[in-house]
C-alpha cells in the first residue's frame, strides 16, 4: 500500500488514516509513507536509507533511539500546521 498522503491538506490526511486504520486492522500490511504519522500505531516499522535497513521498531523505540527515524518524525512534526 501506497500512502500517498504528502500533498493533501490536514484534514483529507486524518480522513485517509480513519479509512487505513479500518481497512488494515488484524492484517498484515506492508506500507510506504511519505507521512510519518501514518506508521505510528503500528507493530512494525522499517526505516530504509539507500535501499538498506538503518533502523527497526516500533514509533516508541525508533524515537528512543533518537537515529534517523527520530530526526525524520522530528523534522515532519515542526513542518506541520499547529491546531489553533
Amino acid at each position: 500500500l501506497d500512502e500517498a498522503t504528502s500533498s493533501v491538506d490536514i484534514y483529507t490526511e486524518y480522513a485517509i488514516q480513519r479509512g487505513l486504520k479500518s481497512l488494515l486492522a488484524g492484517r498484515t500490511s506492508i506500507v510506504v509513507a511519505h507521512r510519518l504519522s501514518t506508521v505510528v500505531r503500528a507493530d512494525r516499522i522499517i526505516v530504509l536509507e539507500n535501499g538498506k535497513i538503518v533502523e527497526e521498531g516500533t514509533h516508541s523505540q525508533l524515537m528512543a533511539k533518537r537515529g534517523k527515524y527520530h530526526s525524520l518524525y522530528s523534522v515532519q512534526l515542526e513542518m506541520s500546521p499547529r491546531a489553533v
